[in-house]
């Protein structure tokens, strides 16, 4: 009896196993195809891309779309927009994240609780309820239409959950390590930088790739705080594919769509070893 109970575990472990692979295939699938239906769209000409019957395969491969994309205007503007404003938010928020979990998870002060909750709470907040206050308040201080505006207003999306991820990572180091560094002589600043801003580096590419991605993408906020047109980043330059006199060009939007993602996806793939590393090892830990 009981080498029978023993033969029937494995077996229902296996069909376990197999159920939860194809569970995953489906899964992939489904959140693959819309990818593969941009790309495809943008290799496809025109008269295939309007077709009544749906081309899942590409009969007929062509780049007119990606040079209607490319020779599209404000492109390079745009693109430059996106590329100072996502650079600036990068480096801010990152810079303010390390140090304020930093604090918060290496020093013991009055309020720190208080604070943490305060940047949970505004973690869950979603982003559009906070937009009308930050116009209002950009809009009395001359920010609209400005670098400087969209910087600010990125950093305060992305900053909580850049302090709280890392806040995690510093918890994960051993208190020994500082004392030992206390021990040999070392700063407080020395400490920071040589010992325990290295050991969070996964951390930091963990929010980054965060920080990068919903600055990249993002095209609310850009589109309520930048109305000249000059200042429009790629999320907002992609809206110019489509007009009320012309109808929706949906080769050039996609060939757009590709040229867009690739940024992010190149990005990914170069720091994934890290990202993986950094979320499975201190991010957990709060």
């Amino acid at each position: 009896m009981s080498d029978t109970r023993t033969q029937r575990a494995p077996r229902r472990a296996t069909r376990g196993r197999v159920v939860a692979n194809i569970l995953a295939v489906v899964f992939c699938l489904v959140w693959i195809f819309p990818v593969y239906w941009m790309v495809n769209t943008a290799f496809k000409p025109p008269y295939d891309v309007t077709t009544a019957t749906p081309q899942f395969l590409p009969r007929h491969f062509t780049l007119t779309n990606f040079k209607a994309a490319i020779t599209q205007s404000h492109f390079l503007g745009d693109l430059r927009n996106s590329l100072i404003v996502v650079s600036c938010t990068l480096v801010v928020a990152i810079a303010l994240g390390i140090f304020a979990a930093a604090a918060l998870s290496r020093f013991r002060f009055r309020g720190r609780r208080l604070i943490l909750v305060v940047i949970l709470a505004v973690q869950m907040l979603p982003s559009a309820a906070l937009l009308i206050p930050m116009f209002l308040v950009f809009n009395k201080m001359g920010l609209l239409d400005h670098y400087l505006g969209l910087v600010l207003a990125y950093v305060a999306a992305v900053l909580p959950f850049s302090i709280w991820v890392m806040r995690g990572f510093f918890l994960a180091l051993p208190y020994e390590l500082e004392e030992a560094a206390m021990v040999d002589g070392a700063s407080t600043g020395s400490i920071l930088f040589r010992v325990l801003f290295p050991l969070v580096a996964p951390g930091v590419i963990a929010t980054s790739i965060f920080a990068f991605v919903y600055a990249w993408n993002d095209y609310l906020i850009a589109y309520t705080f930048m109305k000249d047109q000059s200042m429009y980043t790629l999320p907002v330059w992609l809206a110019s594919f489509s007009t009320p006199t012309t109808g929706t060009n949906y080769g050039g939007q996609m060939a757009a769509s590709v040229l867009f993602s690739l940024p992010v996806v190149i990005f990914f793939l170069a720091i994934q070893r890290n990202l993986v590393a950094g979320l499975s090892s201190g991010a957990v830990k709060g």
